[in-house]
C-alpha cells in the first residue's frame, strides 16, 4: 500500500518537564503524516471538506518505544494499511535520526458525508489516486 515520510524536528513546546516529547503531541504528528500522505496524491483535507467529506478519527493506538527530545529530528512514517471502504486505515512507525523505532501507532478514520453527518464510502477520486 502507498507509504509516506516526513521529518519533523521536535520543537521545545513540544516537550514535557521530563525534556522528552509529551505524550499527547504524538496526536499532531500522525495527522501530520495523514495530510502529507492525502497531500502527495493530490488531494487535500480542505478540499475533502470542500466536497462535503470529513474525517474524524475514530480510533487511535500508541505504542511507545523511546522518547523523542527537544530538538530531535523524527521521521513519521504513514503507510494506508488496506483499500479504504468507509474506511481509512493507517499504521505508523516514528523514528529518530538513528533509526531507533520511538513509536508505532494505528489510526482509524471514518469517512463522514456532511450533509447526513452518517458514514458515506471513499470518495472515487481518492480511491484512483491510490490506485494510481
Amino acid at each position: 500500500m502507498k507509504i509516506d515520510e516526513i521529518q519533523i524536528r521536535v520543537r521545545y513546546g513540544e516537550t514535557d518537564q521530563m525534556g522528552v516529547v509529551y505524550h499527547g503531541n504524538y496526536a499532531l504528528y500522525l495527522e501530520m503524516g495523514r495530510i502529507e500522505w492525502l497531500r502527495k496524491l493530490g488531494i487535500s483535507y480542505k478540499s475533502m471538506e470542500e466536497n462535503g467529506i470529513m474525517l474524524p478519527v475514530v480510533s487511535m493506538s500508541l505504542n511507545f518505544k523511546k522518547s523523542a527530545t527537544y530538538d530531535d529530528v523524527i521521521r513519521v512514517k504513514t503507510k494506508l494499511k488496506k483499500t479504504p471502504t468507509a474506511r481509512l486505515e493507517f499504521e505508523y512507525e516514528i523514528t529518530n535520526e538513528r533509526g531507533e523505532i520511538l513509536t508505532l501507532a494505528y489510526t482509524t478514520l471514518v469517512f463522514i458525508d456532511m450533509k447526513t453527518n452518517k458514514p458515506t464510502r471513499a470518495p472515487q477520486y481518492l480511491l484512483e489516486a491510490i490506485n494510481n
